[in-house]
């Protein structure tokens, strides 16, 4: 048996590809697995070092302007589109696989588009709680739209064919319990840790903030925080806090360029700072972990933000926007949630009780169920 996937442009498309194909592989030993990803994106780097062979697609985006230039970048789109239909069409014939999934990115257009006219089984996973242009474009050629919270079903024109399935969360994130967790990491299992991450690039907006708090916190010993910098801005902010003399360390801050021990950095949080794209929602459901979710401005459609008003809704979130808050607001907020651990405990709660913790399951469930009919 052979499965074909296809996803791009994001850990929180590539990852629960990832976990689907894990399982899969689990349950099919013998199985083949090839992935068709967007040439010059992360997934052409993940990929392998899952053990997984990936082959490029040349995928560009869709430009929403109105200009000569987005028309030209949209006409280099469609051209692209269909080269990697026609290289799609060569793979499925070579790798002959017997489903065809897409967890989400451009990319998936293309593959799951010719895919579906060569009648083979398809399906598509959708994350956000708003459908992206790829999946809206995909929601009538498709055999099983999945998606990842049950409120967004309503945004499809057939809601009797949209399958709730949450969103699959990596194994590593049940490994560790917050006490354990805490140890290892050096802490004392009273010690209240803050996490502080805003994705492998890091956030600009964020990590300026970071550098507002150093003198707010010099000294202080109220909590301890984990702040992810990132490797586009890691030179930049180190050189900022040193111009300030300010030791983060000070001020209780664990400056990283990038936190590779996520599941565990996690799992000993009391309260996380972080964006809303769908896997680090997941992540936090699963977890059950109150957050402070600054959604990414630089998204289409706003769908951070709408991912991140689906858990202030259900009580497990407070979201604030950029530009809505300076470091001295963000402080208090982060204090007052702390020492409120009543509310903390609610909030945690709740966020559990969005938690899909077999998502991988019911996704594979959903592929099998497909390939019986």
């Amino acid at each position: 048996m052979n499965f074909l996937f296809t996803c791009g442009g994001t850990a929180g498309h590539v990852n629960p590809a990832i976990a689907v194909a894990g399982r899969l592989r689990e349950i099919y030993p013998d199985c083949g697995v090839l992935f068709l990803g967007a040439e010059g994106q992360m997934e052409m780097q993940l990929l392998p070092r899952e053990g997984y062979e990936v082959r490029p697609l040349h995928i560009t985006n869709i430009s929403r302007g109105r200009n000569l230039s987005a028309v030209a970048q949209n006409i280099g789109t469609v051209k692209n589109v269909l080269a990697s239909m026609e290289r799609t069409r060569r793979v499925i014939r070579e790798f002959r696989p017997d489903a065809v999934i897409g967890t989400g990115g451009y990319v998936c257009y293309p593959v799951l588009m010719q895919a579906s006219r060569m009648h083979i089984p398809t399906a598509v996973h959708e994350s956000n709680a708003v459908p992206g242009l790829t999946t809206r474009l995909l929601a009538g050629h498709v055999d099983r739209i999945m998606v990842g919270f049950e409120e967004s079903r309503a945004a499809y024109p057939k809601p009797e064919r949209v399958c709730v399935t949450g969103t699959p969360v990596r194994g590593a994130f049940s490994a560790y319990t917050k006490e354990s967790a805490k140890r290892q990491l050096g802490l004392d299992v009273n010690d209240r840790l803050v996490v502080s991450v805003w994705g492998s690039l890091g956030s600009g907006h964020m990590n300026q903030k970071l550098v507002e708090l150093l003198p707010l916190m010099r000294g202080q010993k109220d909590f301890r925080m984990i702040h992810a910098v990132g490797s586009r801005d890691w030179e930049e902010i180190r050189s900022a806090v040193q111009t300030q003399g300010i030791q983060p360390s000070a001020c209780g801050i664990d400056m990283r360029e990038y936190i590779y021990d996520m599941p565990r950095v996690m799992a000993a949080a009391d309260l996380i700072l972080c964006r809303a794209g769908a896997s680090t929602l997941a992540e936090l459901t699963y977890m059950g972990k109150p957050a402070i979710l600054i959604p990414s401005p630089n998204v289409t459609n706003h769908h951070q933000e709408r991912n991140a008003r689906v858990l202030e809704r259900a009580g497990g979130a407070k979201v604030l926007l950029e530009g809505e808050f300076t470091a001295e607001t963000l402080l208090r907020d982060v204090r007052a949630l702390l020492d409120d651990s009543e509310t903390l405990q609610t909030m945690a709660d709740h966020m559990r009780s969005l938690a899909v913790p077999d998502a991988t399951e019911k996704i594979v469930g959903e592929i099998l169920d497909l390939l019986h009919k």
